[in-house]
């Protein structure tokens, strides 16, 4: 049996340990440290933006601090992408808040201005303006962003971003997770950069910044006892994850340029193939890192569907996987309301990700290209 091929897995660039090591010789064993804050600069200063950034435990943690920063109550309404991973909706339902969603536009697979508007003029003529907006760049795609941020600021409601997949990303320049009130990273295993677990929250303001990590080291009063007027939570990183981070920060440039390439490759692969399109950038006001490559089978045309590939690719040990289930569709969030057509349900049901690791190399490209095309 060949080895397998991940969709996505880590891939180290030879500098974590030295981060690491350094943090066991200065004894900094701690959910604080230079690491942490070297982490954090290297963020800051790669971002850009005046961002602010505070590194956290998870991006689903990242989130949660958000939306308690947003100031997201019970039964406040929160208007999310529909066609995300549930850690985009999940930390909604912690504050005891509802979840709207929100279908997605065909260009770019993210959120749809359109039906966005929409929720938030319903919201307002039933007595109950949105609190917050969540807004996700799918797969490294950035969101229509100018038509977002406009209507967000036209009915006052805060945005949060959940870059947690488009770290590098850009729109019209500027990176994804600098747009909103508060932007969202990820380093899980399965990344572009990974620090095993963690993510970050990215502030607008130091003060805010301050705010995150007071509540993420349990909301801790300034006082020689432990003295507490807050709820808080447990939910900073740690100095030895965050020097895996930093190793990260080195090589994260190149690991895009390896991740762009591998979409390069697919765009080869289907380029004569009738029905299959892969996801790619439509103008060039948008750039993607690529984390995944993903295309979508249209199989009246192709005489074989998104499963048939997936199971065909399975059989060789190559993992691919379904796009996102959207969260309308979720039996968890079944009772929340949705707004949009079925753009996402059809994504869903013939889009399909494909292994797109920074860590592929040539041989597992040929293996690929081959089981493919012994398909078509």
């Amino acid at each position: 049996m060949n080895s397998k091929i991940w969709l996505s897995s880590p891939h180290m660039g030879g500098n974590e340990q030295k981060y690491v090591q350094e943090a066991f010789d200065t004894n900094w064993v701690a959910p604080l440290g230079p690491n942490v804050n070297g982490f954090e600069q290297d963020l800051e200063n790669y971002i850009g933006e005046k961002s602010k950034v505070a590194c956290l435990s998870s991006g689903t943690a990242a989130l949660h601090l958000a939306l308690i920063l947003a100031n997201v109550q019970q039964d406040d309404e929160v208007l999310c992408q529909s066609m995300t991973f549930s850690a985009s909706a999940n930390p909604i339902v912690y504050q005891k808040a509802k979840p709207v969603f929100i279908d997605s536009e065909e260009d770019t697979w993210n959120l749809c201005p359109l039906h966005l508007e929409a929720a938030i003029k319903d919201g307002i003529a039933k007595g109950k303006k949105p609190k917050a907006i969540i807004v996700v760049h799918l797969y490294g795609m950035p969101a229509k962003m100018d038509a977002i941020l406009a209507i967000a600021q036209q009915y006052g409601v805060t945005l949060i971003e959940d870059a947690a997949e488009a770290l590098g990303s850009s729109y019209k320049g500027q990176k994804c997770g600098t747009f909103g009130d508060f932007g969202i990273l990820s380093f899980n295993g399965n990344k572009i950069i990974t620090t095993s677990g963690g993510g970050a929250l990215v502030c607008k303001t130091e003060a805010s910044k301050q705010k995150a990590i007071f509540l993420a080291t349990q909301a801790r009063d300034n006082a020689p006892h432990y003295q507490h007027s807050e709820i808080g939570y447990n939910y900073r990183m740690s100095n030895i994850v965050a020097g895996i981070g930093r190793g990260q920060m080195e090589v994260l440039d190149k690991h895009i340029s390896y991740r762009r390439n591998n979409n390069q490759f697919y765009q080869e692969i289907f380029k004569d193939v009738n029905g299959v399109t892969v996801f790619k950038e439509t103008t060039n006001d948008f750039f993607s890192n690529h984390w995944l490559s993903c295309i979508v089978i249209d199989a009246a045309i192709t005489g074989f569907s998104r499963e048939d590939l997936r199971l065909h690719l399975e059989k060789e040990n190559i993992e691919s996987r379904p796009l996102w289930k959207p969260m309308h569709l979720q039996p968890v969030f079944n009772d929340y309301k949705y707004f949009g057509a079925n753009i996402a349900e059809n994504l869903f049901k013939k889009g399909l990700c494909l292994p797109s690791g920074s860590n592929l190399t040539d041989a597992d490209r040929e293996r690929i290209a081959k089981s493919i095309k012994n398909l078509l």
